[in-house]
């Protein structure tokens, strides 16, 4: 099994995290390398729930912090192991994981180790199987199952942010409209309906549709409504007689599920759609007193994180969130996945002093 040092910086256990492969659904090795590096240190209670590890300080403060982060990545493309770069002289950490996020848990994991005596209490979590459904994600069978584990003032997920902070999320919903035709022989295609060119008017709305921006307490969040995979076909001499057309909405947290699942509907009535997947947005909860402590300590101004993040359960919980990590959220899953070293000793800096009350 993998040894995680946690006394050795944060660019380098971010290396070592990300060499340890993760992909979704595979998070075992790594996680008993967590499990074990996090267990022998006194002043943690640790618990694990499958390929989801929880350590908690109890040191009777007034206030307690969540701070969360995912284990797995996206699947490998030729991008480990990870490798050091220079891009204009800047030093970076290439390879999957650098920003999705395994530099923000890097940072977590070390923080974790280092803070015997913060100003608050701290529950830390690192949980699996976030970039697959909401239904396997690590958070959601822990909300189940532990739901106490989550009791917090105040959440911070480390997802890639650029060292900023990005208030609440937009909800993400997935659908598959389809369109149903009959089977003939290419030859004889008259004799059929083709089930693909149906579906031409499901394209052409999407295509047509202008997202809106929404002001939610102070930050504006951009919805987007795409198709994101089609598929159809019998053979390469069959009229097909069935098309799907798979739809991603991201709509701002003002919407409720119900609210998104309607307007959807309403963009694509006369279709048969099937709602496959859906998980709420979170506000930006930035009225919150530690979330306005935490601003201004980190001298960041707020933003909207446009993609769905982990903030969405501990808002439904009650737990104002917002996600802070090291690495460009436009590179999550590129092939060209990278983090500058700053950004990663940056992030790590700032929470540090915050936690201690410096």
């Amino acid at each position: 099994m993998p040894v995680l040092d946690l006394t050795a910086s944060s660019v380098d256990l971010t290396r070592a995290i990300c060499d340890i492969p993760s992909v979704s659904g595979d998070e075992a090795t790594l996680a008993d390398a967590i499990f074990a590096a996090i267990s022998p240190l006194d002043h943690l209670d640790v618990y694990r729930d499958g390929d989801t590890i929880v350590a908690r300080t109890h040191l009777g403060r007034a206030q307690r912090v969540a701070i969360a982060g995912h284990i797995d990545t996206v699947p490998i493309n030729a991008n480990l192991p990870t490798r050091d770069i220079k891009i204009d002289g800047e030093s970076y950490l290439w390879g999957r994981g650098t920003v999705d996020m395994k530099g923000g848990t890097a940072v977590q994991l070390k923080l974790a180790a280092e803070l015997v005596d913060p100003r608050v209490d701290i529950t830390w979590l690192w949980y699996d199987n976030e970039e697959v459904a909401s239904d396997l994600n690590g958070l959601t069978r822990l909300a189940r199952t532990r739901p106490d584990l989550f009791a917090a003032d105040f959440a911070i997920l480390g997802e890639p942010s650029n060292g900023q902070v990005e208030g609440g999320c937009n909800g993400t919903l997935r659908a598959v409209a389809r369109t149903r035709g009959v089977r003939a022989h290419s030859a004889r295609s008259w004799m059929g309906e083709n089930a693909i060119h149906g579906a031409a008017p499901i394209l052409a709305r999407l295509a047509e549709y202008r997202p809106r921006e929404i002001d939610v307490d102070g930050l504006v969040y951009r919805e987007g409504l795409n198709a994101v995979r089609i598929s159809g076909g019998v053979a390469g001499n069959v009229i097909p007689d069935l098309c799907e057309v798979e739809v991603n909405f991201r709509f701002a947290p003002s919407r409720s599920v119900a609210d998104a699942e309607a307007h959807i509907r309403r963009v694509l009535d006369g279709f048969d759609v099937e709602i496959v997947d859906a998980a709420a947005g979170a506000r930006p909860g930035l009225d919150a007193p530690l979330a306005q402590e935490f601003l201004a300590a980190v001298g960041a101004e707020a933003r909207p994180k446009y993609g769905w993040t982990d903030v969405a359960r501990f808002s439904a919980l009650g737990v104002p969130a917002v996600n802070y990590g090291p690495g460009d959220p436009i590179l999550a899953h590129h092939d060209e996945e990278r983090v500058p070293f700053a950004q990663i000793e940056d992030v790590e800096r700032s929470l540090r002093a915050w936690l201690n009350g410096r």
